[in-house]
């Protein structure tokens, strides 16, 4: 699922529905099973992918969403098996997902990123007063934000390390291998990292380093865009 912020109006959804098989014939069978729902009014717009009945042997298949909605909009987006990625929002964003990272890039508003296998990867041009929180289980998270923002920062992990940039105006309450607290510029907006297998990465902006990618060669497939 992607998510791109714009300065339009309105919302734009693409999807793709992607089905493999066996066969190219057991693949395009599976096709029209794909069903999307989509809802929509004034001020919201809902699409979700229904839970397909019955048993696939040696067959699967997955949606691809394309979304751009406007900066501002309030975004809550869930996942399965599969990377969330968020582009230029300004609005509160909540992203979940199950097998897969969570991502952001120039994020501005409030964020709740959760993942189980996956790392979460938030760069933050700016934060608000509403709070951040980067959670995972098996997987690192890493969060890049001004060294100008004010902010309360606390970061566990259980197995794995804490590593944070140089901040130029960081008060560090607590600091182990294990935990970290500290004051970004005086204190403000509640920062939360965690994480259980992996490590947690706390950077400023002009010192980021960028994210590693997960490419892999992609199997041969049926499209079907809408």
């Amino acid at each position: 699922i992607e998510v791109e912020g714009t300065d339009a109006a309105t919302v734009e959804v693409r999807a793709e529905r992607i089905a493999k098989g066996a066969t190219d014939a057991a693949a395009r069978e599976l096709l029209p099973r794909i069903v999307i729902k989509e809802d929509a009014t004034p001020d919201r717009v809902s699409v979700r992918t229904e839970r397909m009945g019955g048993i696939m042997i040696g067959a699967s298949f997955e949606v691809r969403y394309h979304v751009r909605a406007p900066k501002n909009a309030v975004v809550n987006v869930s996942n399965t098996n599969g990377q969330v990625t968020l582009t230029g929002l300004n609005g509160k964003v909540t992203a979940h997902t199950t097998n897969g990272q969570v991502r952001g890039d120039t994020l501005t508003g409030p964020v709740e990123a959760r993942t189980t296998n996956g790392g979460v990867n938030m760069d933050l041009s700016s934060i608000g007063k509403e709070p951040v929180r980067l959670h995972t289980t098996n997987g690192g998270v890493t969060l890049t934000l001004p060294e100008s923002a004010k902010a309360d920062i606390s970061a566990s992990v259980t197995n794995g390390g804490i590593s944070v940039g140089d901040f130029q105006n960081l008060d560090v309450g607590e600091k182990t291998r294990r935990r970290f607290e500290a004051k970004l510029n005086g204190g403000g907006t509640s920062i939360e990292l965690q994480t259980t297998n992996g490590g947690v990465r706390i950077r400023p902006r002009n010192s980021a380093a960028p994210a590693a990618t997960d490419d892999e060669p992609e199997p041969k497939r049926l499209h079907d865009r809408r």
